[in-house]
């Protein structure tokens, strides 16, 4: 039987909620993804927290040929199924997409919480890139411990995050929170593609990173 990979994007569309600062996945970091892992010939399922429309950054789209060649996720993202009506102990490794959207709505979700510690305690492939990571904020598993405590991963920089000029918007820093988790955040260059891999632990650090994370999912699948 084929692997299965299990996407998971955010369903949150704004920045603090000001509806004339739209945000949400960002385009590349699901969709390239996605085609990555049908190419290897995995199963591959997109949810999100709620269910239903995952909105697209504008600003990972290009209005051009770049995003018609992900006319097939785009169409996904228009109606996902909610994380509560999945059965994610079906899934060999689970992909946490990124984009501002998911810093509001990954940190502190039931369902997340449950499906990554399950994944964690199973020694399944957990992926996450750029804000993606934000699904491990202050999650926990049984023992007590901090997801994260003595892992290696990166994600979504200070440094880059203060290029964007964000910071400031971001319910917390992504890269001082997991830190404060007890991992090892692992800085590459700025907007430069850097995966770091630890155990079941396979995380990119920005939108340059989804590609060779999904690869490096892959590659530990099959």
């Amino acid at each position: 039987m084929s692997k299965s990979v299990l996407i998971i994007a955010t369903n949150h569309g704004t920045i603090n909620n000001d509806k004339d600062r739209p945000t949400g996945v960002w385009l590349s970091e699901a969709a390239e993804p996605y085609q990555i892992f049908q190419g290897a010939g995995l199963k591959v399922d997109i949810a999100s927290p709620k269910g239903g429309e995952v909105p697209i950054d504008p600003a990972s789209l290009t209005n051009g040929r770049d995003d018609e060649k992900f006319n097939d996720v785009i169409r996904l993202l228009q109606n996902t199924q909610s994380l509560k009506d999945v059965v994610y102990e079906g899934y060999d490794a689970i992909f946490f997409a990124g984009g501002h959207g998911a810093m509001y709505d990954f940190p502190g979700n039931p369902e997340i919480q449950n499906i990554t510690a399950f994944f964690k305690d199973d020694g399944r492939t957990i992926g996450a890139v750029c804000h993606g990571p934000a699904a491990f904020a202050d999650l926990k598993t049984k023992d007590g411990s901090h997801l994260v405590d003595g892992v290696k991963i990166t994600g979504f920089t200070n440094t880059e995050e203060q290029s964007m000029n964000l910071m400031e918007d971001m319910p917390f820093a992504l890269q001082t929170k997991l830190e404060s988790h007890g991992a090892g955040f692992v800085v590459g260059g700025e907007m430069e593609s850097n995966v770091v891999k630890d155990r079941n632990f396979i995380t990119g650090q920005n939108p340059a990173s989804a590609a060779d994370a999904a690869q490096a999912i892959v590659n530990q699948l099959t």
